[in-house]
């Protein structure tokens, strides 16, 4: 299936060059006397990179790329291999750190994100908005410390690194957002 330039949203899943892609940002340019320019900042959704277009033309088209997504539930890692189950049938499926990239950040057992699928085939997830994990490590908060807004930085059980506000404790289970890895309130 095709779409044209005024069908692109955020979020869509194109191909470009016969790869999938997934629209960033969309911007339209109309000047005088001018051919129309349509910039995007598309993520590959094999491999994860970025990639900048310009299209002259409101004329081309897009192919919508086959990509599918099914609720699952994230199991476990073994060192090599990070193990989903879909939720809907119970069909388990493999996948690597370079497929995943920065997503392994935010896993943790029991997490229920949404697997992508490309033409049949399992390439990345799809994780919620938010998700809440366990501080493991941070300096304590010393009182009047608050020069600079009153943060400090804290790693949390998957690895990641976050400021957080002086009050957060090890121990302690924050909510971060997914797409910026920011810190957003306790749990």
């Amino acid at each position: 299936m095709t779409i044209g330039f005024s069908e692109l949203r955020k979020g869509i899943a194109i191909e470009v060059d016969g790869q999938p892609y997934e629209v960033m940002e969309y911007t339209r340019v109309k000047m005088q006397q001018r051919a129309p320019v349509v910039r995007l900042k598309l993520r590959g959704l094999l491999d994860g990179k970025v990639l900048e277009r310009a299209f002259q033309s409101y004329t081309n088209v897009f192919t919508l790329a086959d990509v599918e997504y099914s609720p699952a539930q994230y199991m476990y890692y073994d060192g090599e291999f990070y193990h989903f189950m879909n939720t809907e049938n119970y069909d388990q499926y493999e996948l690597t750190k370079e497929q995943l990239g920065d997503s392994t950040l935010y896993l943790k057992e029991g997490l229920e994100p949404e697997l992508l699928f490309y033409r049949g085939r399992p390439i990345s997830v799809r994780l919620p908005i938010a998700v809440e994990l366990q501080v493991a490590q941070t300096p304590p908060g010393l009182r009047g410390d608050t020069a600079q807004g009153g943060t400090k930085p804290a790693t949390l059980e998957t690895g990641l690194s976050v400021q957080v506000p002086l009050f957060v404790q090890s121990g302690d289970v924050v909510k971060v957002d997914t797409r910026t890895g920011q810190y957003l309130e306790r749990a």
